[in-house]
């Protein structure tokens, strides 16, 4: 069997081998619990079939989650959904933990997936994911770099951190507060912490295209970022605002409809983490209607259900709701600056993004080297479309390494 998990001889930390597997115990309270869990009653908004389209996802669900959706999402949860060949699947790539401090002073023990190269001039990758995401989000992606490459001719070494308080990384501190700069300030140390000191690159959407942005703006050894979200406005240069073909034309309008009819969540979880965050560690139902939804509304074509029970069990069984939503309340403030990247930058623009910006708005804050269009894909990219996504950073990654704004090694 071709061998992955082979850390570089120069890192520092030392990471300690990590197994994907949650008692017999906890996943039968989980399934207790989904067992005596009632299913609220139907009402017009959950069940009308001519309630409308989401301004969305243009699918027959205006008001939110349905009834009939949830009902065999828990029949199936509980009597077909198989856990444990999941964590097979998440065991068939190498994962690791390993403490990293901040400048702080403050301890997170990081989990990260990862493929090794053998190749001395491997070029590391972090690929960042965000809300309600995981590392899980990268595993098609994964598979077809080990499907492509031996750990012989392997170009890339790729690691997909879970950001702290995701999944099987420890938590922020809950005796002081924790902010988003912290947490990319743990994802650099992670980064330089496995031998990649002399360099790096960066990849990520939602949280991750924030954690992206914020390495390479911030740190030498982060050669440049490619993300598959740019949360950015118009610029102030005109000339930019107008530039914009009419593919870009077409999916912008998606942004004003997810701020008029989708941002609540948002809101709730920036103002209010601590009550909804105890709502939601309640019944893993509850955690199905709101994380569910997010799957539904912000993909391109529903995934198939066993997906979405994969990510939110993974986030029960490891009680990552209350742990994770604490980036929201920076986020969604308003206050927070997106600074100008200088290094070379890639954009992958798919059209169900839930604020797709086009190219000319992106290049106002970095340095694009890299730009692609397609025709199909939503919010999680590396999900829904894993060859898309690496196609366009294998193009991109040549640009950034060698390439550009001093990035050459």
């Amino acid at each position: 069997m071709a061998d992955y998990g082979k850390i570089p001889s120069a890192a520092k930390l030392q990471p300690k081998p990590f197994k994907a597997h949650v008692d017999d115990e906890k996943l039968q309270a989980m399934k207790t619990l989904l067992k005596y869990s009632p299913i609220g009653p139907a009402t017009f908004e959950n069940t009308a079939e001519d309630q409308g389209e989401s301004l969305v996802s243009g699918r027959n669900r205006k008001y939110g989650m349905r009834r009939d959706y949830v009902t065999n999402a828990k029949e199936v949860w509980l009597n077909e959904f198989d856990w444990r060949k999941h964590e097979d699947h998440i065991n068939s790539f190498p994962q690791y933990s390993v403490p990293v401090t901040d400048d702080d002073g403050i301890t997170i023990d990081v989990h990260f997936m990862a493929l090794f190269s053998e190749k001395p001039d491997a070029i590391p990758i972090g690929f960042f994911h965000g809300w309600p995401g995981s590392f899980l989000e990268f595993l098609e992606l994964f598979g077809i770099l080990k499907d492509k490459y031996s750990p012989k001719d392997l170009p890339y070494h790729v690691i997909a951190p879970s950001l702290p308080g995701y999944a099987y990384s420890s938590g922020p501190p809950v005796d002081q507060n924790y902010t988003v700069d912290q947490m990319c300030d743990h994802m650099h140390k992670l980064m330089v912490g496995l031998g990649f000191e002399s360099g790096y690159l960066a990849q990520g959407g939602d949280i991750g295209s924030f954690v992206g942005r914020y390495l390479a703006a911030t740190y030498d050894a982060c050669k440049g970022m490619h993300l598959n979200a740019y949360m950015v406005g118009p610029p102030d240069r005109e000339d930019k605002m107008n530039d914009v073909d009419e593919y870009e034309k077409q999916v912008m309008q998606r942004g004003p409809a997810w701020r008029e009819t989708g941002m609540a969540y948002g809101i709730e979880h920036a103002t209010r983490p601590g009550t909804i965050g105890l709502v939601l560690s309640s019944s893993p139902l509850a955690l199905l209607a709101w994380i569910g939804e997010k799957f539904l509304e912000w993909t391109d074509d529903d995934p198939p259900l066993d997906k979405i029970l994969e990510s939110i069990t993974l986030y029960w069984l490891t009680e990552t709701f209350p742990r994770c939503i604490y980036p929201y309340r920076v986020l969604m403030s308003g206050k927070r600056e997106t600074p100008y990247v200088s290094k070379p930058s890639g954009y992958s623009l798919f059209p169900k993004e839930l604020v797709p910006v086009p190219k000319s708005w992106a290049a106002a804050t970095a340095n694009i080297v890299s730009y692609s269009q397609h025709k199909k894909g939503g919010h999680f990219a590396a999900m829904e479309r894993p060859a898309d996504l690496l196609a366009d950073v294998e193009e991109w990654v040549p640009k950034a390494w060698k390439g550009g704004d001093g990035a050459k090694l």
